[in-house]
């Protein structure tokens, strides 16, 4: 839920950016085509939507990653201290 609203927060930080950045005078084209330094606000705010989007599927990867070697580690940790524990409790041999 927090990386959805830091998603949220961080594209609307990104879109505000690049309309302050884009200059207010216009310019017409007598080709069809266009190149990357004539497309609009809307296409710079798809590109910016789709680079938050990679780093933030990055970001999760690394954290669930990271998180599984926690619980990992925690899980053998936890059968080495009941390995312990049963060695003590273990009646001796008669």
């Amino acid at each position: 839920m927090k990386g959805l609203a830091v998603l949220l927060v961080t594209g609307a930080l990104i879109g505000g950016a690049a309309a302050q950045t884009q200059s207010s005078t216009t310019t017409t084209t007598t080709s069809s085509t266009t190149t990357k330094k004539e497309q609009g606000v809307g296409d710079d705010m798809k590109d910016a939507a789709h680079a938050t989007g990679h780093a933030a599927k990055k970001t999760g990867k690394k954290v669930a990653h990271g998180t599984k070697k926690v619980v990992h580690k925690g899980a053998q940790e936890t059968k080495k201290g009941a390995d312990k524990v049963e060695d003590k409790t273990a009646q001796p041999p008669e």
